[in-house]
């Protein structure tokens, strides 16, 4: 116990940070996936499948993440799942990053001008091919800003695996800390690593919405 901060500390911190970076693209592509289908689901003709992916949506968002990494790692544990900290971590942020991706793209997609949507119509194009040929590329584009500062959220939010026993970044810091008991030291090394992390997208966020508020200026009819 006790000590100074030294290298093998440092190691630490970074494989900490490099599970962070993992946990991230985990939660970055399997939420993809999932709020991609949600957003397809949120705009869908039919009524029974906009209901249902809505309700998933405000489930989600309207419970802490925190508590979903619990129900994932002890709930599936008290039914004699036994899942690993890793998967639980992964797919707990899984659900909370599509239902979030979702109605984000959802909004991106119902962005789109109107007279593209009647003018993909008028073309005979059937709804699959408005949307992959049409909608979708337009849609991609004004949903790029906000996917990527999303992102930062998602780097953020990784710190609360560690209550299922993950040991990213923050539960690293916070082992060293048990060992050294030099928080303020620990947890501004631990700052400067996450804030590493995020600043850098954030600019690219600002950045690509500043390019993108020029490309529709330059798209809205006069």
């Amino acid at each position: 116990m006790g000590g100074s901060l030294n290298a093998n500390h440092l190691l630490f911190l970074g494989q900490g940070a490099l599970w962070t970076i993992g946990l991230s693209a985990i939660a970055l592509i399997g939420g993809g996936l999932v709020g991609f289908l949600i957003a397809l689901a949120r705009v869908s003709p039919r009524k029974s499948v906009r209901l249902l992916s809505g309700a998933y949506v405000q489930l989600v968002q309207g419970t802490p993440l925190l508590v979903i990494m619990f129900l994932g790692y002890f709930g599936l544990s008290a039914l004699g799942l036994r899942i690993t900290p890793l998967w639980a971590a992964g797919a707990s942020l899984t659900i909370y990053v599509g239902a979030y991706f979702g109605e984000i793209w959802r909004g991106c997609i119902q962005a789109v001008p109107r007279p593209q949507w009647e003018a993909a119509e008028g073309l005979g194009l059937s709804r699959t091919q408005r949307m992959l040929k049409v909608i979708l590329p337009q849609a991609m584009r004004i949903a790029t800003p906000p996917t990527v500062g999303f992102m930062v959220q998602i780097i953020k939010n990784t710190s609360l695996a560690s209550v299922v026993g993950f040991v990213e970044l923050a539960r690293s810091g916070q082992i060293i800390n048990n060992s050294l008991f030099e928080p303020f030291l620990i947890y501004a090394i631990i700052a400067l690593i996450y804030f590493a992390l995020c600043f850098p997208i954030s600019l690219l966020s600002r950045r690509l919405e500043r390019r993108m508020g020029v490309g529709r200026a330059k798209l809205m009819p006069a």
